[in-house]
């Protein structure tokens, strides 16, 4: 808005000083250029003349004539480029011409211009043909006709020439004869010619209409100034092979021969400029083949026409992102001009041969937005010409080729003519949300949106209503979208606003909401572990303590029953000396469990052992009889070797044996009624030790 209010008011002020200018007497016009044309359409009757006319409408012009030996003047007003005095209106021999200015303010008249009216005659101009052999042309004009009127014979022509891509001409004077040859013209190339020619004294003809001539087609000379165009998008896959087109004095080109190489493969393409069949594009200045150049790792190119062929030029092909080396270019740009600089001093120039400097518009197909120069090892600088759009990404690039034809990538950097407020990021997200810090992530703003180089990210943290913080967060491609926020309060919503910030100020903003976790805390769920920690350690301590000293022991300790006292442990295999010490009782890790049988005989209950593993038959058979003799010797014998097994582990332990229990009065009379067991009391005590009497129930416990 503000350029636009500028350029209204300039252009206010330039009307108005214009006007100021034109309030004043005019200025004095240019004298006129007046002749009579020879011809068909006025055969040398009225004098044409042209004034130089000023452009300001507010001006009357006329021209005026008189006699230069009277005072008799006329004169015809009217602003036109063309003013035409009639035959009638002027005698013959010398006249004073001039033109008259006049407005409001004042008049002003241009210097006298003396006519001859015998020698203002002006021929037709001559008509030009050429020789394509001899790259000669020639022309009629004759004088014959005008001895009378313009004097003596004497004719003399101007010739001027130029080529096709030329604006000035050159040209030749008094040339005398009807005819011109060009010495040394430049092969292949389309010249244009014009002549000129006057009789004595008379005016020179106006110029002919423009001859043109092709010089002589030979071999085209040069190189083509090859380079290749990629996508800044992506990588080496889509990059095409291009060059600039010869100039014309090289010749008519009839097509290109482009070989590629495949590391081992060579491919030849000859492709036509008449008919390029799709492979071949050529624009005003550039050509660049439609093939990818994928996988390519050299290539060469050579222009031909009817006569021959160029010298191929040869281009090896970078590796994408092997070369570059980051050095810093600096780069001015503006809607017509863009200058790059940068520093060689540090590059090695042993086999440096030429600097090549591009720019490619983001977004662009091959050949479109793109151009290159190459400079010599002394230059730094280069300069670019052209029309740059505004907003629009510009990526600029040095290379380095060496004598070798290598080409080595050193640095890119992305520019705008003039930068503008890039858009909004695409995504803004928020994660892992804890009740004092968040984690955001967003998406970087696309290339073709940013409007300008993004110099940070800019972050605003809203508590409610209130802009609670401002963070910036970096922009450069090496570091990750992702900002933590920290110190926030638990249990409160926020949100959140991001936005890019060019030169050209802040874009768009992307906005995300959150609400913090509440705060837990972790000192009651500690000190209860804490605790119980502790404590199981002082316990262990105590009991560390304790076995040392028996007298800390409490009682119970000293109760717990003693396995090595009952007859079934002492029921056991024997075991030798050597391992006396597996009397001690062990936790195996998959033990046998025996079936404890309980058997009433008559009003006794009788306690069988446990069952061997050998003899599971005598899981179910009651013990009767005779077998019951039979069985107490073998158990006085097991008992007697266990016992003094299990003795010598007693004394080493510090256990005793447990003494045997004594039947009450109660008992002893049961027993009398009970005659006809096969156990006396005395028997009983010795199959039964004190460990099965003390600890094994009874029947009345077992029925109750």
């Amino acid at each position: 808005m503000a350029t636009l209010w500028t350029r209204w008011l300039l252009s206010m002020l330039l009307a108005n000083l214009l006007n100021c200018l034109a309030q004043g007497p005019p200025v004095a016009p240019s004298p006129p250029e007046c002749s009579i044309p020879c011809g068909e359409k006025n055969n040398c009757v009225d004098i044409h003349c042209n004034p130089g006319l000023d452009p300001r409408n507010s001006t009357e012009y006329s021209l005026h004539w008189e006699p230069a030996d009277s005072e008799e003047r006329q004169g015809i007003s009217g602003n036109t480029s063309d003013w035409i005095i009639r035959r009638v209106q002027f005698k013959r021999g010398k006249l004073r011409v001039w033109v008259q200015a006049k407005n409001q303010y004042g008049s002003a008249k241009s210097p006298y211009s003396i006519l001859n009216t015998e020698h203002v005659l002006k021929l037709p101009p001559p008509k030009v043909a050429s020789h394509q052999e001899s790259f000669n042309i020639y022309w009629n004009f004759t004088c014959d006709d005008m001895d009378d009127t313009c004097g003596l014979f004497l004719r003399r022509c101007d010739v001027r020439y130029r080529t096709e891509a030329e604006q000035d001409w050159h040209e030749d004077e008094d040339e005398d004869d009807l005819s011109y040859t060009m010495d040394d013209p430049q092969p292949s190339t389309v010249y244009e010619f014009q002549v000129r020619c006057s009789c004595g004294k008379c005016l020179k003809s106006d110029w002919s209409a423009i001859h043109r001539l092709r010089s002589t087609e030979t071999a085209p000379v040069g190189v083509l100034d090859l380079w290749q165009d990629c996508d800044i998008t992506q990588q080496g896959s889509d990059c095409a092979l291009t060059w600039k087109k010869l100039p014309p004095t090289c010749g008519l080109i009839l097509g290109y021969e482009a070989r590629l190489s495949y590391n081992s493969t060579l491919v030849l393409l000859n492709v036509s400029t008449a008919e390029p069949k799709g492979l071949l594009v050529c624009e005003e200045i550039q050509c660049h083949l439609t093939s990818s150049l994928k996988d390519v790792s050299s290539v060469s190119v050579s222009a031909y026409n009817a006569q021959g062929a160029t010298v191929p030029s040869y281009l090896t092909l970078p590796i994408p992102g092997k070369e570059k080396t980051d050095q810093a270019i600096h780069v001015e740009m503006n809607e017509e001009n863009l200058t790059v600089s940068w520093d060689s001093s540090s590059q090695p120039s042993d086999n440096l041969k030429e600097h090549v400097v591009q720019y490619k518009q983001v977004g662009c197909l091959s050949g479109q937005g793109f151009d290159w120069v190459k400079a010599t090892t002394n230059q730094t600088t280069a300069l670019f010409k052209g029309q740059y759009k505004k907003y629009t990404p510009y990526q600029v690039s040095l290379f380095t080729i060496s004598h070798g034809s290598e080409v080595h990538h050193i640095s890119s950097v992305i520019r705008y003519s003039l930068e503008g407020s890039p858009s909004a990021v695409p995504s803004f997200k928020v994660f892992s949300i804890a009740d004092t810090q968040v984690t955001l992530f967003w998406e970087s703003v696309p290339l073709s949106k940013q409007s300008g180089v993004i110099l940070y990210y800019q972050i605003v943290v809203y508590s409610g209503v209130h802009r609670q913080t401002v963070h910036n967060a970096s922009a450069s491609p090496q570091h990750e979208n992702t900002y933590k926020l920290e110190h926030l309060n638990p249990e409160q919503n926020y949100e959140v606003r991001i936005r890019a910030v060019t030169a050209a100020g802040p874009g768009a903003n992307a906005t995300a909401k959150f609400k913090t976790k509440h705060r837990e805390d972790y000192a009651h769920r500690i000190l209860p572990i804490v605790l119980v920690v502790l404590s199981v350690v002082v316990i262990c301590f105590v009991i560390a303590l304790c076995r040392k000293n028996k007298a800390c022991l409490p009682s119970f300790y000293y109760k717990v029953p003693d396995a090595r006292n009952s007859n079934i442990f002492k029921n056991m295999h024997m075991i030798s000396d050597s391992l006396g010490w597996i009397c001690i009782p062990l936790f195996e890790p998959h033990p046998k469990i025996s079936l404890l049988e309980v058997v009433e005989i008559r009003s006794r209950v009788f306690k069988s052992s446990l069952e061997k593993a050998s003899d599971p038959e005598r899981l179910t058979t009651p013990v009767i009889g005779d077998e019951c003799s039979q069985m107490d010797s073998q158990d006085d014998k097991r008992e007697e070797a266990v016992s003094e097994e299990c003795h010598r582990a007693d004394h080493r332990y510090g256990r005793e044996e447990y003494s045997k229990m004594v039947d009450s009065e109660e008992e002893r009379d049961r027993k009398e009624e009970n005659g006809g067991d096969c156990l006396s009391s005395s028997e009983e005590d010795q199959s039964m030790s004190g460990y099965e009497k003390h600890f094994m129930p009874t029947v009345f416990e077992l029925r109750v």
